[in-house]
């Protein structure tokens, strides 16, 4: 449907595209803290597990533990920052109260969270980029099915964009919003089989592993990655979509209802 205003033509996207643009100058502008503070960080740990350990310990027949540890490493610079663009971006736009503003517009809720989630990716896959290119140099990954690589990486993207957003309506304040970073985002991240296969642990840790949210998609990128992995691919992407599917539900329901979003 389109609207003609004076001499200009209004599409009933144009709102999500120019939201879409917004945040993606938003986070463009200051790049040297959201593009390259991660990608410096992922690289010492690249330089920790690459240059140190890579090829003195196996944890994975076949593999150094360089190779085993890099695709979660590229994961979690993606999780990261697809979480800190949506987080960062919705709770500032609710603290400076210009989000009255967004609410008012011609944009209905699932573009709304499409326009944050879209920039979030950009964001979290280009320092997954970045940080795969890095690895390179301490150690080369067989990259066993690529399309499926890329589709797990993008859903981790997509994920912990609406864990950005749902953070983001519920936290009061800064501290409350570094919280789910710190004692949430970062454990399971650690817990869910980055630096160590789930198959090596006790039986009741291996159980308790499998309901860390975070373990079906590391185990599901590495399995793309390198072919092998605790779980098969096609049922670490389908419970990691089935959690994608219910947090954009949630966040839309919220955002639907300005939730916390007007005052």
């Amino acid at each position: 449907m389109k609207l003609v205003f004076g001499n200009r033509r209004y599409h009933r996207w144009q709102p999500f595209w120019t939201l879409t643009q917004k945040e993606i100058r938003r986070f463009l502008r200051v790049s040297s803290q959201t593009l390259l503070a991660p990608i410096i960080s992922a690289s010492l740990y690249l330089f920790v597990f690459g240059a140190t350990l890579g090829e003195r310990i196996s944890v994975l027949e076949g593999f150094s533990y360089a190779q085993f540890v890099i695709p979660g490493l590229i994961l979690m610079g993606v999780i990261n920052n697809s979480f800190a663009n949506t987080s960062s971006s919705l709770f500032m736009s609710r603290y400076l109260g210009n989000i009255v503003d967004l609410l008012v517009t011609p944009i209905s809720p699932p573009q709304f969270i499409c326009a944050y989630t879209l920039a979030a990716m950009i964001r979290g896959t280009g320092v997954g980029l970045a940080v795969w290119l890095i690895s390179t140099l301490f150690a080369k990954l067989p990259w066993a099915h690529p399309p499926a690589a890329l589709a797990m990486a993008c859903l981790a993207s997509f994920l912990f964009a609406q864990f950005g957003l749902l953070a983001a309506i519920f936290a009061n304040n800064f501290d409350a919003l570094s919280m789910f970073t710190n004692f949430l985002i970062l454990p399971l991240i650690y817990l869910g089989g980055v630096f160590y296969p789930i198959s090596i642990l006790p039986g009741f840790w291996a159980g308790l592993s499998h309901l860390n949210p975070l373990f079906y998609l590391i185990d599901g990128f590495r399995h793309a990655v390198l072919g092998v992995g605790d779980l098969s691919f096609s049922v670490a992407f389908g419970v990691a979509a089935a959690q994608a599917i219910i947090l954009f539900s949630i966040v839309a329901l919220l955002i639907g209802k300005g939730y916390r979003l007007r005052n």
